[in-house]
C-alpha cells in the first residue's frame, strides 16, 4: 500500500484519492461509516470512534489517525483492543500514515482526514 499524498480532507492511496474518512482492512480501503457513533456526538462535540462501528480488528496493530488530534476514541474501543490483544496506536493522521509506511505488516487503520 502506497500513500502518495495527504492534506486536510483528502488522502491518496495507491493512486486513488479519498475525500472522506477511510478504513484500511488487510490492504483494502473503504469509507468509514460513522452512523453507529453519531449518537455520541453531543457528548464529545464531534462524532467519536466507537466500538459500534465496523472496526477492522483482524490485525495485530490498529492505527487510528485522529486528524489533527480532534477525533475522540471512546473507551469501549480501547477496551475491545485490549480484549482482542490488538496493539492500538492513536496518532494525528499525518503521524499515523508515517507509522503505517514504516510498519505496515499486520496493521489495519482508521484515518480521520479533517479537524
Amino acid at each position: 500500500m502506497r500513500f502518495e499524498a495527504f492534506s486536510f480532507g483528502s488522502v491518496c492511496i495507491d493512486g486513488v484519492t479519498y475525500q472522506h474518512d477511510v478504513v484500511i482492512d488487510r490492504g483494502e480501503v473503504r469509507k468509514r461509516k460513522k452512523k453507529p457513533s453519531r449518537q455520541f456526538r453531543e457528548a464529545f462535540g464531534h462524532t467519536p470512534l466507537s466500538a459500534r462501528e465496523d472496526i477492522p480488528w483482524n490485525c495485530s496493530q490498529l492505527v487510528i489517525g485522529t486528524g489533527t488530534g480532534a477525533l475522540p476514541v471512546m473507551e469501549d474501543v480501547k477496551r475491545e483492543a485490549r480484549h482482542r490483544h490488538v496493539d492500538l496506536v492513536i496518532l494525528p493522521t499525518a503521524e499515523a500514515i508515517a507509522r503505517l509506511e514504516e510498519h505496515p505488516r499486520g496493521a489495519n487503520a482508521i484515518l480521520h482526514l479533517t479537524c
